[in-house]
């Protein structure tokens, strides 16, 4: 198994990120509407790691070709293997931070194929030290009821459930709060 190392985004990258983004949360049916179609809002917004650049740190994980050995064809480059976008103090992506010393990350996603290889834990552990480096007191998220994977990820990590922090962005969808006090 190679190592994968974590760095932000480069600005050539950013579609092959928000496509890494939609495919992670499609493989758990997380884009699927109660009909059963597609939730071409939310998948359109994920597949924006433009956006999400600009607005917040769009960081990733990655697999370089210098460590998947002379095996790999040269030239290759990095594959990427995940994604998380950083919302600091003044990020516009920011949905349940209210205050300078918070801290928040969205869109935490695995590329399928790389799923098992503790990618999303790399991702979350990067930005709790981001939070310490920059002296925030607290880190929140939102997710989704059903992210049931990453609740436990969260939770291993020191997060706490907080239903005050729960909210609703459209009708018939609730997010739950989850913070980690720093």
């Amino acid at each position: 198994m190679s190592e994968f190392l974590l760095r932000p985004a480069r600005p050539d990258e950013v579609d092959a990120v928000g496509a890494l983004t939609v495919a992670g949360y499609d493989a758990d049916a997380y884009l699927t509407l109660p009909d059963g179609s597609f939730d071409h809002v939310y998948g359109d917004w994920l597949a924006d790691g433009a956006a999400r650049a600009r607005e917040g740190m769009l960081m990733v994980a990655v697999e370089s070709e210098a460590a998947r050995g002379p095996a790999s064809p040269p030239g290759d480059g990095d594959v990427l293997l995940g994604t998380v976008t950083w919302c600091p103090p003044g990020s516009s992506l920011r949905e349940v931070s209210t205050r300078d010393d918070q801290g928040e990350f969205r869109t935490l996603s695995v590329a399928p194929e790389a799923r098992g290889r503790r990618v999303g834990s790399a991702l979350v552990d990067w930005c709790i030290s981001e939070a310490r480096t920059t002296d925030l007191a607290e880190i929140l998220l939102s997710t989704l009821p059903e992210m049931k994977p990453a609740h436990r990820l969260y939770e291993s990590r020191g997060f706490v459930r907080r239903p005050e922090l729960d909210w609703s962005p459209f009708p018939d969808v609730v997010l739950w709060g989850f913070s980690l006090a720093l």
